[in-house]
């Protein structure tokens, strides 16, 4: 059986253009019985560790290069004569071919970016050693010399790349993909290569894996150049023969070819890369003169531990009746000795370096997060702020002294600033050793149906309706196509539905795009390029091409600066507070406050860290918590797998005294104290081994990460070891077998209870703000998510509960954010979608300077209007911001061109030095002045445009025209609900938050249900539709739909819930309170008109009776009921067809 390895390979880090995904091209491969595979994805190294480790892994020696774009000229130029650019595929032989390799792929980004990253000559001649270059496709110079029938000039190329890359080193690449261009420039290839010398190497290009991957591959090429199918100029590949061939399927395209066959075994021989997994790099921490590494950081240590100790002292003295300050100081030194022994005093320097930094300049920074709040060290050096010995954290469990591996200390820094802290480091370590992290999109399900929808020709309204039919996190599409009902109708009724979501499951997954990690950063000891290939973004941002997994692989300082929401809205809090006069230090508040344990205690967690969700406010209302502890385990315990196996509902039923707290032996019951004999922590698991069956705090943590993993094998090592070590210390077997019994289960589901403790920690200091200034803190979280329409909706309605008005925008009263106003919060002006950042600070900038704006007119023409146009004049208006002048929305907004125009002539008048804007009176006598005469909107689409504006509706409710009727219709308000009722009801309100989702456990497992929002006049309250609810009534669902919702309430996990057995339209069900409808003949109607009125009812056939009111002669009006015939259905529709017959207001329902 012949051999063949494929040399120019592009994968799904060809971004839209490579469609094969590296586990099945790899699988591939192997099964074709092919020894190697090389990746050549376009100028970049993306994917190249993955796919070095995936294949290494399958038995394949992994090729690694990239196909490159060489640069006409000079790969710094921008010339548009020379945008375009050659390929040319590039093979790492060895380390000096992989770091040239890397250099140049960064130079292409960070130097030759010009529609693509390219090289040229010159930069390959310097990073040419231990490279095997390949001529590429037709688009290759040599090819393109060719086919321009300039031979001579393609055989001085060739020369030219052979003369780079050394004798041996360049190959002239044979195609054939059924392309007449190829057959043409192969004849000459093979001719050059007899002239020159040079040898030739027959490859495939492949994009996608089998020949009928060929269509889904070309839409992938429309998605990522913005196009469609139907587009005769669209990009797209000549044949179907872009696939991973087989051997013998290459032998058969290049009968007479043999040796270029036979060069890919020689070449894939040639090309032995090594990447070893990489030993920690730490860079350099400068320190003092006479200083080293490691007596800076322990003078460091210490002298912030002596602070501590101060600030305990006079806050909290009795924490010492515990632990007295020798159990801090000797604790200090064991983990400063440990910390210098693994070589680790440079990375805490670094960390505390630029945690201090921070701090210095009140960027606000959180109380440590993961278990790096179990040194005493972090806490000394003001890294975390959790004291470990108050809550009996573990150092071994950050950093275990008997397996050296860099530990993780994860920073939590305001989201605002953090750009702030990577200036800093950058700075500090220099700018080309620090950098940024990649992390890669995918074609998620929904995105990519949108996607394929939109090449197809599809109209986006259809799509997105298939689309929304999608449960929310759907991560398979071709899962759903069979799961989802709603889904798979209509793929049965519409062909081209179907066909979009098959091409769409054949590309779901595939890498779409790069972007910036949100909190990733590496530091090296050397320039980045060195090391890491890089990227830079459509927004000039320098980033690794690697991804974390990458960077962490090769042993590099892998840093997460996370931009952590909650310490921004504390931070934020704590402002509003101070700007009115209140001084709150949140380090020095008491940690057993009621008012904040009753907001636990309670359930009112919305905007609480940690504790939003409804299933954490059932488990707090059960189980009442009274002090910090409880707060900290609640943190552990709220997961699947402790949820899972009763851990919660023993810890709360212990609690409260329901079950008896017992001990298997009465030394565990310090350790397990706290929790109620639950094995709630990491930290627990490890004591036990260590008390137990006398384990060192290192062989400790070595259980706890066995347990975490379950490894039969492993486990019964440790259980043997655990056992022998328990009778060593005097337990008798048969108990230490029934404590490993107890452990067991519960260990693998045990959480670290460093990080527990600590966001525990932030979580308190949220709820006291929430506690003890509502008004402040609600403010901040608005804020938080003022880019967030859902999540505004959400805490709005949250402030409605807490009795706090949200009052409307306003452009003399509101600021960017959400802001104080007395008793109430101002609406923000970021908060009104339209409005952008730029026209919202000209505003403001406009109001700093006038003090306030006294009409419409001086505002249009006092804020530059290279910031604010008239759609977002419009917006102001519709969004309510303007109120404050005095007139109604639809007369402002009315008025609004002819101002924008009169402001414009008069600044053109300015300009050409006519005098300034307002010169000889007021601007109200020269303005055009606002149209009083407009008809004010009706309520309906006022509060249409209030919602488009502001994303929901805050100064009413499109509901109450309906209030009457409601009450009629309805058994209850959803207030009433919430209040306590159980059973069944009929309510009716506003569909909102519409969500589907799939069902994880019992007969309808895996199928869909859906769930919403019901909104009316006194809030709302979740609604259920499991599947055949949802099948049954989906076509109702539509946001903002005005619905009667009949069904049954119950109290599920603290909260009451809908399950909806029917939906009807609030005007269909309405139909049933007419008594009839009044119609008014205008005086001296005409007989024509008669007539086209009676063929009107004709058409809306129903049972309300008609009356018609005429006005005698006399003045006197009477009134004629209709025949039974002229019954009608009412409607919207009918009312606004009659009064355009008889006039407005010709028309009257009657009833309710």
């Amino acid at each position: 059986m012949m051999s063949f390895v494929h040399l120019h390979l592009h994968t799904q880090y060809s971004l839209l253009d490579g469609a094969n995904r590296l586990d099945d091209v790899i699988a591939a491969a192997g099964a074709a019985g092919m020894p190697a595979l090389a990746i050549t994805d376009h100028g970049n190294l993306f994917g190249a560790i993955e796919f070095y480790d995936r294949a290494r892994k399958a038995g394949i020696r992994p090729i690694l290069g990239i196909e490159a774009y060489v640069a006409q000229g000079s790969h710094a130029e921008r010339d548009p004569q020379r945008k375009s650019s050659n390929h040319l595929v590039l093979l790492a032989r060895d380390q000096t071919g992989w770091k040239n390799l890397i250099k140049l792929t960064t130079r292409s980004y960070l130097d030759g970016y010009y529609y693509k990253p390219r090289i040229d000559q010159e930069l390959l001649a310097r990073h040419a050693e231990g490279l095997i270059g390949l001529s590429a496709c037709l688009k290759g110079e040599v090819n393109e010399r060719i086919l321009a029938r300039r031979e001579d000039e393609a055989a001085s190329t060739a020369s030219r790349y052979r003369e780079i890359l050394g004798d041996g080193n360049f190959y002239l690449e044979l195609q054939d993909h059924g392309i007449a261009e190829q057959h043409a420039a192969n004849e000459v290839l093979r001719r050059l290569s007899r002239r020159l010398d040079i040898p030739l190497v027959a490859t495939n290009d492949c994009h996608y894996l089998r020949r009928q991957d060929a269509a889904a591959h070309e839409v992938l090429l429309c998605i990522g150049t913005q196009t469609t199918l139907a587009d005769p100029d669209r990009m797209r590949y000549a044949t179907q023969e872009f696939y991973l061939k087989s051997a013998e399927e290459m032998s058969a395209i290049f009968p007479g070819d043999a040796q270029a066959l036979e060069n890919t075994l020689a070449i894939a021989e040639r090309c032995r890369l090594e990447i070893g997994v990489g030993d920690a790099h730490l860079p350099e921490f400068p320190v003092p003169a006479g200083e080293t590494v490691d007596s800076y950081f322990a003078a460091v240590a210490r002298d912030g531990l002596e602070v501590r100790l101060a600030e305990l002292r006079r806050r909290s003295p009795e924490v010492f009746a515990r632990h007295p300050e020798s159990a801090y100081k000797e604790r200090l030194e064991y983990e400063i000795d440990v910390i210098r022994r693994v070589g680790f005093a440079g990375y805490f320097l670094i960390v505390w370096d630029f945690i201090r930094h921070a701090r210095e300049r009140a960027i606000p920074v959180g109380p440590g997060r993961g278990s790096a709040a179990g040194s005493l060290v972090s806490y000394a050096m003001r890294i975390t702020d959790i004291d470990p010995l108050q809550y009996d954290l573990l150092f071994e469990r950050f950093l275990n002294p008997e397996r050296k591996s860099m530990p993780d200390i994860d920073t939590d820094i305001c989201q605002r600033r953090r750009g702030e802290i990577l200036q800093y480091v950058a700075e500090k370590y220099g700018r080309d050793r620090v950098s940024q992290i990649i992390t890669f999109g995918t074609l998620a399900a929904k995105g990519v149906l949108r996607d394929v929808g939109r090449v197809m020709g599809l109209p986006f309204a259809a799509v997105d309706r298939v689309a929304k039919l999608l449960p929310e996190m759907e991560k398979s599409l071709g899962e759903a196509a069979k799961t989802v009902d709603s889904l798979a109708a209509e793929m049965k009724s519409d062909p081209k539905i179907r066909e979009v979501v098959e091409i769409g499951s054949r590309l779901e997954g595939l890498t779409r795009h790069a972007s910036v990690h949100a909190a990733g950063v590496v530091i090296t000891t050397v320039p980045i390029d060195e090391i890491v290939p890089l990227y830079k973004t459509n927004k000039d941002e320098v980033i690794t091409q690697w991804d974390m997994k990458g960077v962490e692989r090769l042993g590099l300082l892998k840093m997460d600066f996370l931009g952590l929401k909650t310490v921004t809205v504390v931070d934020d809090a704590l402002a509003i507070l101070r700007h009115r006069g209140v001084e709150l230090d949140l380090d020095a508040i008491p940690l057993d406050d009621p008012e904040t344990f009753r907001i636990f205690s309670e359930g009112r967690t919305s905007g609480i860290f940690q504790f939003e969700s409804s299933g954490m406010r059932d488990m707090l209302k059960r189980a009442q918590p009274s002090r910090f502890e409880d707060l900290a385990a609640f943190n552990a315990l709220y997961r699947p797998g402790a949820l899972s196996v009763g851990m919660v509902d023993t810890f709360i039923d212990r609690k409260l005294g329901r079950k008896k707290v017992s001990y298997i032996l009465p030394e565990t019951e310090p350790i397990l104290r706290e929790t109620y004999g639950v094995i709630a922590y990491q930290e627990q698991v490890m004591q036990l081994a260590v008390t137990i069956a006398g384990f060192t705090m290192g062989e400790a943590d070595v259980l706890r990460k066995a347990m975490g993993k379950k490894k039969a094998e492993v486990m019964a090592q440790q259980k043997e070891k655990f056992l022998s070590g328990a009778e060593r210390k005097g337990f008798r077997r048969g108990k230490a077998e029934e404590l490993w019994s107890y452990i067991e289960p519960y260990a693998g589901y045990g959480f670290n209870k460093s990080h527990s403790v600590a966001y525990a920690m932030l979580a308190y200091k949220t709820a006291y703000l929430k506690a003890h200034y509502p008004v402040a803190f609600m403010a901040a979280m608005l804020t938080s998510e003022i880019a967030s329409t859902d999540d505004l909706v959400k805490y709005v309605s949250e402030c409605r509960e807490m009795g706090i008005p949200v009052l409307p925008p306003d452009v003399n009263a509101s600021e960017w954010s959400f802001t104080v106003d007395g008793d109430a919060i101002r609406f923000g002006l970021g908060g009104v979608k339209g409005l952008g950042e730029s026209a919202a600070e000209a505003l403001l900038a406009a109001r700093r300077r006038l003090g306030r704006f006294r009409s419409l007119a001086q505002l249009i023409a006092e804020i530059d209007p290279r910031s604010v146009n008239l759609k977002v004049l419009e917006t102001l208006v519709k969004s309510g911001a303007c109120d404050g002048f005095g007139r109604h929305r639809a007369a402002l907004a009315a008025t609004l061109e002819r101002t924008v125009d009169w402001t414009q002539r008069r600044r053109r008048a300015e300009e050409a030095g006519q005098g300034s804007l307002f010169a000889g009176g007021s601007h109200e006598e020269v303005a055009p002045p606002v149209d009083e005469s407009v008809t004010p909107w009706p309520e309906e689409q006022r509060l249409r445009f209030e919602k488009e504006a502001l994303g929901f509706f805050l100064t009413g409710n499109p509901l109450a025209p309906f209030e009457a009727r409601l009450r009629a219709l309805t058994t209850h308000t959803t207030r009433e609900l919430r209040e306590g009722f159980q059973g069944e009801v009929t309510v009716g309100g506003l569909v909102t938050r519409i969500k589907r989702a799939k069902i994880k456990s019992g007969p309808n497992a895996g199928k869909v249900m859906g769930r919403f929002v019901l909104e009316d006049l006194t809030g709302g309250i979740n609604v259920t539709l499991f599947v055949d609810a949802l099948r049954k009534y989906e076509p109702l669902l539509v946001e903002d739909a005005a619905l009667l919702v009949r069904g049954v309430v119950r109290e599920r996990g603290g909260e009451h819930e809908m399950t909806a057995d029917e939906l009807t339209s609030i005007e269909r069900a309405a139909d049933r309170l007419i008594t009839g409808v009044r119609i008014l003949i205008p005086e001296r109607a005409s007989k024509g008109l008669l007539v086209r009125l009676r063929d009107l009812m004709a058409d809306h056939p129903g049972s309300a009776p008609v009356r018609f009111r005429i006005r005698a002669g006399s003045g006197e009006a009477i009134e004629v009921e209709a025949g039974e015939r002229l019954r009608v259905a009412w409607s919207a529709e009918l009312a606004a067809e009659i009064e355009r017959l008889v006039g407005a207001g010709g028309v009257e329902r009657l009833g309710l």
